[in-house]
């Protein structure tokens, strides 16, 4: 399975929606994934998946406002906007 780290700022439409229908009250402290990057800093993340891939969704403090945003106003986001993907290497 692809895992793939997704900054907000860099979301998709398409990974708005998971977000917003697996965490439609926001998300808590036990759905949190934390690691350490190469650069041996701590990354926060929350997750949703796909059949083929897991989204590793950077959070920050526009995380949240920025799903609530869309929650609002759907059409105000640009599908077509280019998404900068860091891939991770597949476990098993």
């Amino acid at each position: 399975m692809k895992r793939v780290i997704v900054d907000y700022a860099k979301l998709t439409t398409d990974i708005l929606d998971m977000l917003v229908e697996k965490y439609p009250s926001g998300y808590d402290y036990s759905d949190i994934i934390s690691f350490k990057n190469s650069k041996g800093e701590t990354i926060k993340t929350v997750e949703v998946r796909t059949d083929d891939t897991i989204y590793l969704v950077k959070i920050s403090s526009k995380l949240e406002q920025t799903m609530e945003d869309y929650i609002e106003d759907e059409d105000s986001f640009d599908e077509d906007e280019d998404l900068d993907l860091t891939d991770l290497e597949d476990e098993g």
